[in-house]
């Protein structure tokens, strides 16, 4: 590394340590606040109950019809530069081929019947019609039934899911308990309304899934997520311990300003070390987070093109399950993709997004995220400790990934960490069995530090 590259990397530190400093000491203190019940749809107070409404998801004719004229009138795609695969986002030749399979193979009706197959509901609350999944387990007998919530991400949705709800509904003899599924669809994200003021960010998402949880019934539950469903289950766990049983996690993150800052003089001075001969510590690169700066600035900018163009949503959203669920992915000319989902089962989520017309609403959670109240409020939360009984599960391709030291520093309880043998970014979509294993074995855990720790807790 020569003089120059030292003294940029010094200069950059140096003063990444000054913001970040001059941040903490401004958040310092500060408590963890009340969260106000906001009303996302404002002028609609009087016109809507509290009713849990059974829903169906449909595949019309007519949105059909203008799917596949536009899916067969694309204009011709862009040819890759020769031996790039996907170093330059999606390869149009793999593209191609799932855009014809969606014109020409998938079958609408039977898969509108397959997404159909668990019961759907919607339920407003705080004003925005909140569209979710549940599922109760088949057979109860001498069974306790323990209400689990499951949140998605982006570019997911609720189609992630649909291999692992029957593997955590069937009860299992080594257990004496089961799980009744609910799996909400995030607000802004396919059946769920967005909000039409600014400011929802997953923070105040996890205002909504606490009330849906009590619309429900369940006073008491346990959390589960990953990507943006991980910062909603976080932020409940931390808000509402009260309501929390435990919190499994397949994206555990640790993100205070003290933690980031050591990640950034590791990664930057490590390799000076002359004794230092060990990978850099996995974390998030700048490789693969343009469409998170995009989104976080202009999301309805992208969103034009992405709700007008199917192929132009396709592209954007099969990057992420290539690269998101193995980044070595990105030098293959096939994406790897069809190595762990089918045609069908990603068309699937794309329909989600499609019939909904959401992909512009669901991108604005970037936007949100970063306001200047929602960072405030993520710096208190992340300097808060989660005190409810905490799991991780880390998959080896997954996007970011932390020691159970760091995480301990937030997750006070953590009472596991699993290291699993394969997966990435879309655990519940890409590894079903793995993930609901961990599952049972960490909320059996959970369950027994409950019995013996949590009455002698002050949450």
């Amino acid at each position: 590394m020569d003089f120059l590259s030292l003294i940029i990397i010094f200069i950059g530190s140096t003063t990444m340590l000054f913001v970040l400093t001059r941040r903490y000491f401004s958040s310092r203190g500060m408590k963890l606040p009340r969260m106000p019940e906001t009303w996302w749809i404002p002028g609609t107070e009087n016109s809507v109950n509290n009713d849990i409404r059974p829903y169906n998801i449909t595949f019309s004719e007519e949105v059909v019809k203008d799917l596949k004229y536009r899916l067969k009138h694309t204009r011709p795609l862009t040819p890759p530069l020769k031996d790039v695969a996907w170093n330059y986002g999606t390869n149009t030749d793999a593209l191609q081929k799932l855009l014809d399979y969606w014109a020409n193979d998938y079958n609408f009706k039977e898969r509108e019947k397959f997404i159909n197959q668990y019961s759907h509901f919607k339920t407003n609350i705080q004003g925005l019609d909140i569209h979710f999944i549940r599922a109760k387990p088949s057979n109860t007998e001498g069974k306790c039934v323990l209400p689990l919530l499951i949140v998605h991400g982006w570019p997911g949705s609720i189609m992630e899911f649909y291999k692992i709800i029957p593997l955590l509904t069937s009860s299992r003899p080594e257990h004496d308990f089961v799980f009744e599924v609910i799996a909400p669809s995030l607000p802004g994200f396919g059946f769920s309304s967005a909000a039409t003021i600014p400011g929802l960010s997953s923070i105040h998402m996890s205002v909504i899934f606490k009330n849906l949880m009590s619309r429900l019934g369940y006073d008491k539950y346990y959390v589960q997520g990953g990507d943006w469903g991980s910062s909603v289950i976080h932020t409940m766990s931390c808000l509402y311990p009260q309501h929390v049983l435990g919190m499994h996690s397949n994206l555990c993150l640790v993100l205070s300003k003290w933690v980031l800052l050591k990640k950034i003089l590791f990664n930057n001075f490590s390799s000076l070390l002359p004794w230092r001969k060990t990978k850099k510590e996995k974390f998030l690169t700048l490789t693969e987070t343009g469409y998170f700066h995009i989104q976080a600035t202009k999301p309805d900018t992208v969103g034009v093109g992405l709700n007008d163009s199917p192929a132009g949503l396709a592209a954007y959203i099969i990057e992420k399950f290539s690269t998101g669920t193995n980044s070595s992915y990105k030098n293959r000319m096939d994406g790897g993709f069809l190595e762990k989902y089918t045609y069908d089962e990603l068309i699937d989520n794309l329909m989600v997004y499609w019939i909904s017309n959401s992909i512009t609403t669901s991108m604005r959670i970037y936007a949100e995220q970063y306001t200047k109240l929602n960072r405030t409020l993520t710096s208190i939360l992340e300097s808060t400790p989660i005190k409810v009984p905490s799991t991780c599960a880390q998959f080896p391709h997954e996007i970011m990934e932390q020691s159970p030291s760091e995480l301990k520093k937030r997750f006070v309880n953590l009472l596991r960490v699993t290291k699993m043998p394969r997966g990435g970014h879309f655990a519940a979509f890409e590894e079903p069995e793995l993930l609901a294993n961990d599952i049972w074995i960490s909320v059996d855990e959970m369950e027994k530090w409950n019995k013996k720790h949590r009455n002698n807790i002050n949450f």
